[in-house]
């Protein structure tokens, strides 16, 4: 149960990176006043958690029935990944009043997407759990110890997510302007990965 609980963290530390979601964070939601950065990284946190759960129990039955492999999965939400990427190297400014920007704040909600999906619960962190599910048949409370796991990394990326607002004092507005750009090209480099890993895989 040790070397299940060990592996299970690991895999899905490695896999989600609370670290590496900083600057994502800071990126996304860095001008955006902190009582919503925390809403923002809460909501996040969930879905995220939810939907790794779901998938832990009705992932595998649900993409055999709908004949989705994981390989199609990992490509699809490179494309989304790479939506986000062109936006941040950019930097697209459509809306020239402080209301209209409010209001857009207000209507975009990063919580759902990109965040939670596919930058926490995305492609590799679902093929994960599943995996892991099947792991865990063959040993007592093993289902119990993959979640527990997977609840400790997702509060690990919550609590991440929450410093972030110290970080981006810490950066200043040129220092997260240029984070943004930097970031938007690993994004867009991590989200060509997920593409060819899943051309990859279905060749």
């Amino acid at each position: 149960m040790i070397e299940l609980f060990l592996k299970s963290f690991l895999t899905l530390f490695v896999v989600m990176d609370p670290v590496g979601l900083v600057p994502v964070f800071l990126a996304l939601a860095g001008d955006r006043p902190p009582k919503k950065q925390a809403q923002i990284a809460g909501r996040a946190v969930l879905v995220a958690g939810g939907l790794l759960v779901a998938f832990f129990f009705f992932g595998r039955g649900l993409l055999a029935h709908l004949g989705i492999s994981l390989e199609a999965l990992r490509i699809a939400g490179g494309i989304l990944l790479f939506r986000i990427a062109t936006e941040m190297v950019f930097a697209h400014h459509e809306r020239e009043t402080e209301e209209e920007k409010d209001e857009a704040l207000v209507r975009a909600d990063i919580s759902v997407f990109p965040l939670a999906i596919p930058l926490i619960a995305g492609p590799g962190a679902l093929a994960s759990v599943l995996i892991l599910g099947g792991e865990a048949r063959g040993v007592v409370g093993g289902w119990a110890v993959v979640l527990f796991s997977a609840f400790l990394v997702l509060l690990l990326a919550y609590l991440f997510l929450r410093a972030a607002s110290g970080i981006r004092r810490a950066l200043g507005r040129t220092g997260v302007n240029v984070v943004t750009r930097v970031l938007g090209l690993l994004l867009a480099a991590l989200a060509v990965q997920y593409v060819a890993d899943g051309v990859k895989g279905l060749l």
